[in-house]
């Protein structure tokens, strides 16, 4: 449905005016869905966050692409940073208000399929013959596929190698012992560094699952047990534990408490921060806007004599598509489109990020050396995001946040934040 959307979106590219001729060829062809006027061409909206993050005029190069393959369809990219973005699709969810594509979080599925806002894609595949086995993977809400994950990411921690050299720290820090004695000498450095930032706005409050709980799954940890609440165990416990040590160190960026993923991007950029949990996806950000920034990647840092295999915090890019778009079967052929083989391969080589479509192979040999060594990390682990597929997942990490803050402020403590959200969680679940 080609409606506009709430005043906060930003349109910040709209692709795919087509020629004279096409509208001419188009014209010829009626809509699969019905959706379009008998001489005119169907327009989709595609919301995304992806945009922003990827090397300036790509993504609209690969729709593009995908115009001149499919000339009676137009696509108006609707773009903004994560978190606006999530914002923003939260509220048109609620109001049946979504664009026709859409980029989705494994966060949000099992909240909009409740809401009814998103459609089962799996029929809408198998109408235009689309085998969904060469997908690497499909997030379901009983037993429906909402979600395909277009470009994988990993979560590693990003270290500022000039700032640790400053700070006479030799090696990357790979235990939770040696990430504290490190973020303490970059924050000694003095003017506005400091060792590291925790994002916790309650707004977006996915802080929790990329900053947080990465420290508990990269040590092995859970935070459910057969499925249900787990939060008051000794490994949840010793994470939240060992981030409140770090912010009552005082080597945290200020702000924590307010600050968002990007807020975190910047300062990282910046050199303000020393080492930041971020997505690969944020590579080619970075180094846009500034180049001479001098930084590598490893795992994300686990507890002192841990042995055993990390868990790796990851996201996903993923697509959907609207359940109120009047146009479900063009929608379908760009979700298609983005996730074919070649173009997947694509996606995932300038995301710096793995590929949705398991037959698709990423270009190692013209990609950042960064996104080589991810792969790596990612290898000696395991992907860990146990908040994918979760009832109202954004109220769990919200109601995680909102009493963290109050451990980290010290009118809490450690067990009752822990206690707390068990039983607020359990009252979700």
């Amino acid at each position: 449905m080609s409606r506009t959307r709430g005043r906060g979106r930003r349109i910040l590219s709209a692709v795919g005016i087509a020629s004279a001729a096409a509208l001419a060829i188009s014209g010829c062809s009626g809509s699969p869905s019905g959706g379009a006027s008998a001489g005119g061409d169907v327009t989709l909206e595609f919301a995304q966050w992806w945009e922003p993050e990827l090397p300036q005029g790509s993504l609209a190069s690969l729709i593009d692409q995908f115009q001149k393959e499919n000339p009676h369809i137009k696509v108006k990219l609707l773009s903004s940073p994560f978190s606006s973005d999530q914002q923003q699709m939260v509220a048109d969810a609620a109001s049946g208000q979504l664009p026709d594509v859409l980029g989705l979080d494994g966060a949000w599925v099992s909240d909009f399929a409740k809401q009814g806002a998103i459609a089962d894609l799996s029929p809408l595949l198998k109408a235009d013959n689309f085998s969904e086995d060469q997908l690497a993977s499909e997030v379901k809400v009983n037993g429906k596929a909402y979600m395909i994950p277009a470009v994988n990411f990993v979560y590693p921690l990003f270290v500022n190698n000039d700032l640790l050299k400053q700070a006479g720290v030799d090696t990357v820090p790979s235990t939770r012992g040696e990430f504290l004695d490190a973020a303490k000498k970059i924050s000694a450095l003095g003017g506005n560094v400091k060792g590291w930032a925790l994002p916790l706005d309650t707004a977006v409050p996915n802080g929790i699952q990329n900053d947080v709980m990465s420290w508990v799954w990269a040590s092995g940890g859970s935070m459910l047990k057969d499925g249900e609440p787990d939060v008051t165990n000794a490994q949840v416990k010793s994470g939240v534990d060992y981030v409140k040590s770090l912010y009552d160190a005082n080597v945290l960026a200020p702000g924590a408490l307010t600050m968002k993923e990007q807020d975190k991007v910047e300062k990282f950029t910046n050199g303000q921060v020393g080492m930041v949990i971020d997505s690969l996806a944020h590579i080619s950000l970075i180094k846009k806007n500034n180049p001479k920034l001098n930084f590598t990647i490893a795992a994300v840092p686990s507890e002192d004599g841990y042995t055993g295999k990390r868990g790796i915090p990851y996201a996903s890019w993923g697509v959907g598509v609207s359940a109120k778009s009047e146009h479900k079967a063009e929608a379908a052929k760009l979700v298609e489109f983005l996730m074919s083989k070649d173009t997947n391969a694509q996606l995932s080589t300038l995301a710096n990020g793995f590929p949705g479509n398991k037959t698709a192979t990423p270009d190692f040999s013209k990609s950042d050396p960064l996104f080589k060594q991810a792969f790596d990390i990612y290898q000696a682990g395991y992907p860990a995001n146990e908040f994918v597929g979760l009832p109202k997942s954004d109220q769990l990490q919200r109601t995680f946040d909102e009493n963290l803050q109050k451990t980290l402020t010290g009118s809490q403590s450690v067990d009752q934040t822990l206690s707390t959200v068990q039983s607020a969680w359990k009252s979700i679940f």
